[in-house]
Formats: C-alpha cells, structure tokens, sequence
C-alpha cells in the first residue's frame, strides 16, 4: 500500500463510520509517511493512533490462528501448488468455527478477550 491509498482509505472511513477511530497500525513505511502524517494531524478529533511495536506477534491473534493452521491443518505439507493448501486452511478454519474456546485462546494469548 501507499500513502495515497491510505489517506484515500481513511477518507473513506471518515465518511461511512460517526464517531472517533482508533487505528492500531503496524510499522508500515506508509502509516509513517509525510502524507498520511500530515492528513492525520487534520484529523486528531476523528482518528487516534496506536502504533505495535516494531515486531510484535505475541499482540496479534491473528499469528496464534496461522501457528495452529501451520501445525493442525496443513503440517508438512509439500504441496505442488496452492490446492491443497487452501483446502486445508479451510478445513482448519471450519473445524475452529466449531471451537470457540480455541479461537479465543488466540486472543487470551495476546491479553484480549471477548
């Protein structure tokens, strides 16, 4: 992504959803950009900011769902194209559809919770 993508992203937002926002960014060069700082700080009623550490996957519930995928759903798999590999992946995320307590052992992990 770029600048501009972002900026025309958050415009977008602004548009569609009332309210203040809160963005959990990550160390993208673009979420640091000069062109979306500079819309942002038009912006500081509407969108706060919140930047992760610079390599944070203990805060993301997202790797805990790819490290059970990678060890439940598709261990070794050497496969000869994308195939098998999306197979898998949605065979793992339907049986955790069915796992709620899984699930949220992703977010428990990274101190959230629902």
């Amino acid at each position: 992504m770029r600048s501009r993508q972002i900026v025309v992203f958050l415009r977008h937002l602004a548009r569609h959803i009332p309210g203040p926002l809160v963005l959990i960014w990550d160390g993208l060069n673009a979420h640091r950009s000069r062109e979306t700082r500079g819309y942002l700080d038009g912006q500081r009623r509407r969108f706060t900011v919140v930047r992760l550490p610079s390599y944070s996957p203990d805060l993301n519930p997202v790797e805990g769902l790819w490290g059970w995928l990678k060890g439940h759903a598709v261990p070794n798999l050497c496969a000869p194209d994308l195939g098998p590999v999306r197979h898998g992946v949605r065979r793992g995320c339907r049986h955790l559809s069915r796992r709620p307590d899984t699930v949220a052992g992703f977010l428990e992990r990274t101190g959230l919770s629902f």
